[in-house]
């Protein structure tokens, strides 16, 4: 191998280094957070396409969150990509809580102040689609309010860091030419 290295790979080290990355989290998070204000396109595309994933994570659409995101990008002009990393926002940690907060909400919305703040239901994938009435439908209604709402609050500012960020670093640029010449 040319290029390779003379090590084999161990595949449960790559693993561990996915989850703990060897430089440390701090660095990886400044890192993907450098990728993300790069990517290529206007401040607006990024942000929409951010946004549109954030938005579609506060449905109960687990398996459709990339495409449906996916799709209302592509609607209006967002990046393809933020809009796949918006989904992140959705993820293990926050679905329980997201969860619960939309079912509470449509639950107030339909007039159900019965089962409202239901802390013995467990909402798991199978209790959501075995149950269409009584969690489905409320949740559907919940991540429909609530989706417009996370629209607009991570769309501003996504846009006010993209911009920012890229001011600054024409600015950076800029200067450096000037010493350069």
């Amino acid at each position: 191998m040319l290029f390779g290295s003379r090590k084999p790979k161990n595949y449960f080290k790559v693993i561990i280094n996915f989850f703990w990355p060897k430089t440390g989290i701090k660095r990886a998070v400044k890192y993907s957070r450098y990728r993300f204000i790069r990517l290529p396109g206007s401040s607006y595309s990024i942000a929409a396409g951010f946004a549109c994933g954030v938005a579609v994570s506060f449905t109960p659409l687990i398996g459709f969150h990339f495409v449906g995101a996916a799709f209302f990008a592509w609607l209006i002009g967002g990046n393809l990509i933020a809009s796949a990393i918006g989904t992140a926002i959705g993820n293990p940690w926050t679905f329980p809580l997201i969860w619960f907060w939309i079912l509470n909400l449509g639950r107030w919305v339909i007039g159900d102040f019965s089962n409202n703040i239901d802390t013995d239901l467990e909402i798991t994938n199978s209790s959501i689609t075995n149950n269409v009435n009584e969690v489905l439908i409320p949740m559907l209604i919940g991540g429909l309010i609530m989706a417009p709402v996370t629209w607009f609050a991570s769309y501003y500012p996504t846009k006010y860091l993209i911009v920012s960020y890229r001011a600054a670093r024409k600015i950076r640029i800029d200067k450096k030419k000037k010493i350069n010449k």
